[in-house]
């Protein structure tokens, strides 16, 4: 019999479609089984049986997920199948687990005022020899979900593109975006193409959804908000 068979992370009548890995990039990773997720994460199984049959019989053997965790590691290596290796990697991928439930979420920064987003920026853009576009990315509740430098250099209206901002934004799914760059000068006075920029970008928020809330322009420990100059 061919060792290919060693790869498969199914049985051989499973079509292709819905073979855990395509599935998870189909689907997402929630729509999995336990035996589908571990399958995945052994790769592959040995000779005669299958990544996925090799998950099923781990989860057979100790219970559940739970029995699995538990397991010694010489437990593990005891199994057909399970090598140094495959058990080292499930020790790995459990503690992650228990760290990721155990770890305490970072407090988000919530934008109220113009000034919260010079207090958030200003110590790391004022200083820079070179303009730096930045988008901040909020939720509904005006808490700061990502950041994303959008552009290094000079700003340029054909250069800092709509479509950049917003394919960020909506990746990240935001309700609203705070753009805002730093001028090296350390004079924060926006000039005529930041003006244009923002009317550019306030247009193309209203048109997928995505409001552009304020353009900050950072300077040397002062900055401008073009919302507050009636600029947008």
């Amino acid at each position: 019999m061919s060792t290919n068979t060693c790869n498969k992370i199914v049985p051989k009548n499973v079509p292709y479609y819905d073979r855990p890995r395509e599935r998870l990039l189909r689907e997402g990773a929630i729509h999995l089984s336990d035996t589908e997720l571990l399958a995945i994460l052994l790769r592959t199984g040995r000779e005669q049986e299958s990544a996925y049959q090799l998950a099923s019989r781990l989860l057979s053997t100790f219970g559940d997920l739970h029995g699995l965790a538990q397991a010694a590691h010489s437990e593990l290596t005891e199994l057909k199948g399970i090598g140094q290796v495959k058990a080292i990697e499930l020790h790995a991928a459990f503690e992650l687990g228990r760290r990721l439930r155990n770890a305490p979420r970072q407090a988000r920064t919530t934008i109220r005022l113009p000034r919260d987003v010079a207090d958030l920026m200003i110590p790391e853009l004022a200083h820079l020899t070179q303009e730096h576009f930045v988008c901040l990315f909020l939720n509904t509740k005006n808490h700061v979900i990502g950041k994303q430098t959008i552009f290094v250099g000079s700003l340029d209206s054909s250069i800092v593109h709509p479509r950049e901002v917003f394919k960020e934004a909506i990746r990240r799914s935001s309700a609203s975006v705070i753009c805002l760059h730093n001028h090296p000068s350390g004079d924060p006075t926006p000039s005529r193409e930041d003006i244009a920029i923002t009317r550019t970008l306030c247009e193309a928020g209203e048109l997928v959804g995505i409001s552009l809330l304020d353009h900050v322009i950072i300077g040397d420990g002062k900055y401008i908000s073009l919302k507050e100059q009636g600029y947008m």
